[in-house]
């Protein structure tokens, strides 16, 4: 089965449809499954001290303005819907508050998310895991306890899901990535183990990941790493991007599965009659 790839445009897009719908335009070319956004109520997710604290963004000089500059609106959202069918690609979000969670009912996705922030909220995971949608759930900021919590919920109401290993920190150094747990939370919660990564290191790690039985990469991409944001930084670029997809699937050839025999190839018989030609063999 081939790895799940999801190119994170998160809010890289800067509240900007059109750098949205280039950002679309690139993850189609580079081959990726599915391309995901966030969204978020900010009254719910931030508190009004936090929104009135100062902040100079190029939306204005408060939080306030630079959390809502990054917010799409319904209409907003279904010119996305439609641009993605249209390109024939898979579109979801990570909500941040159940009311984020309702408003994207109104869109027929096909997965959820649940970002590392979130796992601990068991409120959102339960009204995420009553939809009954494949979800993808993100482990950074998390420890054992906490992801057997999740997981619990999402078994109670019967919710497929795949946990993602993530390190949350953005970026992070290559050295911190822990790859080894992806196989430590197959073999634990015997479940799909992918990884989400906001890592220094171009696409190296990510490949890794698959090697190890990632079943699923997601990786933050932006149009140009100088861009205002946040996440910018531990984005990779469109070439990256293309190059993550290409990597991966060359990556799933070499490890055929299917390959549980050591005998000699076709490929090979000339070369071993060329190479072996001064042995004596029986």
């Amino acid at each position: 089965m081939s790895c799940f790839i999801i190119a994170e445009i998160g809010i890289n897009h800067n509240g900007s449809i059109k750098i949205a719908k280039k950002m679309i335009d690139e993850a189609c070319k580079a081959g990726v499954d599915a391309v995901k956004f966030q969204k978020r109520d900010i009254n719910v997710v931030y508190s009004k001290k936090q929104l009135d604290e100062p902040r100079t963004s190029p939306w204005g000089t408060t939080q306030r303005d630079q959390k809502s500059g990054l917010e799409f609106s319904e209409d907003d959202y279904r010119e996305i819907d439609e641009y993605c069918k249209k390109k024939n690609i898979s579109w979801f979000a990570s909500a941040w508050d159940i009311n984020s969670l309702n408003f994207l009912k109104k869109f027929n996705l096909k997965y959820n998310k649940i970002a590392s922030a979130l796992i601990v909220d068991k409120n959102l995971l339960e009204e995420v895991a009553k939809q009954k949608k494949y979800t993808f759930i993100s482990t950074g900021m998390s420890s054992f306890k906490d992801i057997d919590e999740a997981i619990k919920i999402f078994k109670k109401f019967q919710c497929d899901f795949e946990l993602m290993h993530a390190i949350s920190a953005y970026p992070f150094e290559d050295g911190l990535a822990g790859l080894n747990l992806i196989k430590v939370m197959r073999e634990r919660y015997n479940c799909k183990v992918g990884y989400s990564g906001h890592e220094k290191g171009g696409v190296a790690i990510c490949f890794a990941a698959v090697t190890l039985g990632a079943t699923s990469i997601e990786r933050h991409f932006t149009l140009d790493r100088t861009m205002y944001g946040s996440d910018q930084a531990a984005s990779i670029t469109p070439r990256a991007l293309y190059d993550l997809v290409s990597g991966i699937r060359k990556i799933e050839q070499a490890l055929d599965i299917n390959i549980v025999e050591k005998k000699v190839l076709d490929i090979e018989v000339d070369v071993a009659k060329k190479l072996r030609s001064h042995l004596k063999l029986n």
